[in-house]
């Protein structure tokens, strides 16, 4: 993690986030996803939303072992910032703030999404959480690895339609 420095009086963080640290926020928001579409699954009882509850839990482990396989082959790498460590405070702060925050987890896991209709809304605002993360993550890696960014972006478009299509 970063050190604080010191310029003309100022505190500030020097580098807060590796690359591999902002994948494995990545590798955690599917980690997420997994745990919330195989217990929605088990809860919903429409044949139709529960299948694809369970696809989603499965493409959310497909995922999880891409960004894993990125993080081993990461090596240092400095995106353009206006101040050092500035893009990686602003993900740290969007995983935190807007994808699984504690309040989402509480819910989820406290069984406070009860209904099918509730569970839809819940995953359609994950899955726009992640693509707007993954959108922003891409900047941070090797142009090398921006393009299987922008497939799993692609993917999780895909996922939102689909919730988008369901009536429950």
């Amino acid at each position: 993690m970063g050190e604080l420095k010191k310029l003309k009086g100022e505190v500030f963080m020097a580098k807060l986030f590796e690359v591999s640290e902002i994948l494995e926020f990545a590798i955690r928001i599917e980690e997420n996803g997994e745990v919330f579409y195989r217990e929605m699954a088990k809860k919903i009882k429409k044949k139709e939303i529960k299948a694809l509850f369970n696809w989603l839990a499965d493409e959310e482990v497909r995922h999880r072992k891409i960004f894993e396989e990125m993080v081993s082959g990461v090596g240092k790498y400095e995106p353009a910032e206006s101040y050092p460590g500035e893009y990686f405070a602003y993900l740290r702060a969007y995983v935190d703030e807007h994808i699984f925050t504690k309040e989402k987890k509480g819910k989820l896991m406290a069984g406070k999404i009860g209904s099918t209709k509730e569970a839809v809304k819940f995953a359609i605002g994950v899955e726009l959480d992640s693509i707007l993360y993954y959108l922003e993550a891409k900047n941070l890696v090797p142009e090398s690895q921006r393009e299987t960014i922008e497939k799993i972006v692609e993917e999780e478009r895909r996922h939102y339609l689909k919730l988008k299509e369901l009536k429950p």
